[in-house]
């Protein structure tokens, strides 16, 4: 129904349907206005209405200004296929109620021909743009136009007049359990005390202690601080036989716990952990000299300096796990 979004408004609402243009004369505007008057009898609510609750206080008000001033727009439906006379609101739900409730008998109606698609996208607009409307409802009202007509987010910000950020954030209040989302809904929590507890491990349960504490929003983002879900350990990879077998022989000829991570043709990482600075004096007396491994029962010798390599025979078993880790 609405083909480009980012060029107009999507505010305009009830007043584009009822032609209320700059250009209409004022004769036509005052019928349009007026409506057909229909008895209230054969008027159906929508059964897709996204409104889900009418605040009664809000509600009886209406009702008063009904029975005072009469309803002063016109309810928007449309024709009932297949049921002579009877129509399906499009816009206008709350007045309908409230002229049933202030016992009018007979509503000004304007009647246009609309799809289902385009019944819903005026419903959703018209909801999202009353003040009154819940964060909850909001932030259907966003997702359903995303959904079924394939809104953007920016699309909406542009055309609804509002921010990209306060859509955002609508929008995330969705990936909150049902129960938090009623109590938002009721008024017991607040849309920025909701979001705050969005990304905690228990946010129902951190939704009943701000109920229970009347917490606020600064309170409960505090609070939520310490419910943040612990990120997963990643798993250890298993060492191989020879790997660990090699890492057994050093650490028992040091006398200090020895971690090797072989990572292959990377090369890879040897730790020796020592717990007191004498462990440390001899780490650094033996490292000073040249250490022989001898296959002969795995024993070490120390030999005068410039001998041998001192990392000969560890880089030789390390090439030997390369080429068993190949095969």
């Amino acid at each position: 129904m609405i083909e480009d979004i980012g060029k107009r408004k999507l505010g305009r609402g009830l007043s584009a349907l009822l032609g209320d243009d700059d250009a209409a004369d004022m004769a036509s505007l005052e019928r349009i206005r007026s409506g057909k008057l229909v008895p209230i009898g054969q008027i159906r609510p929508n059964a897709n209405q996204p409104r889900r609750r009418f605040e009664e206080e809000s509600l009886q008000g209406l009702v008063e200004s009904i029975r005072e001033k009469g309803i002063l727009q016109p309810i928007l439906v449309r024709r009932i296929a297949n049921e002579e006379d009877v129509y399906e609101i499009v816009a206008g739900e709350r007045r309908w109620r409230a002229a049933q409730r202030a016992e009018v008998h007979e509503v000004p109606v304007v009647i246009r021909d609309l799809s289902d698609a385009d019944t819903l996208e005026i419903a959703l607009i018209e909801n999202i743009q009353r003040e009154d409307l819940s964060p909850v409802e909001e932030a259907r009202g966003y997702h359903a136009l995303i959904e079924s007509f394939k809104y953007t987010q920016e699309q909406l910000s542009k055309g609804l007049g509002k921010s990209r950020s306060h859509v955002a954030n609508m929008l995330r209040l969705l990936s909150l359990p049902d129960s938090v989302l009623a109590l938002v809904d009721e008024g017991k929590i607040s849309a920025g005390a909701a979001r705050a507890i969005i990304t905690a491990d228990d946010p129902e349960g951190l939704a009943r202690q701000i109920v229970a504490k009347g917490l606020n929003v600064r309170q409960v983002e505090k609070l939520a601080e310490g419910h943040k879900p612990k990120a997963p350990r990643k798993p250890r990879p298993q060492k191989d036989s020879d790997t660990a077998a090699l890492e057994g022989d050093l650490s028992a000829t040091l006398g200090m716990k020895v971690t090797l991570e072989h990572r292959g043709m990377a090369g890879g990482l040897l730790t020796i952990h020592y717990e007191t600075l004498e462990d440390l004096d001899e780490i650094c007396r033996r490292l000073s000299r040249h250490i022989d491994y001898r296959n002969d029962g795995g024993s070490y010798e120390e030999e005068a300096l410039g001998d041998i390599d001192p990392t000969a025979a560890i880089a030789a078993d390390l090439a030997d796990l390369d080429d068993k880790s190949d095969h």
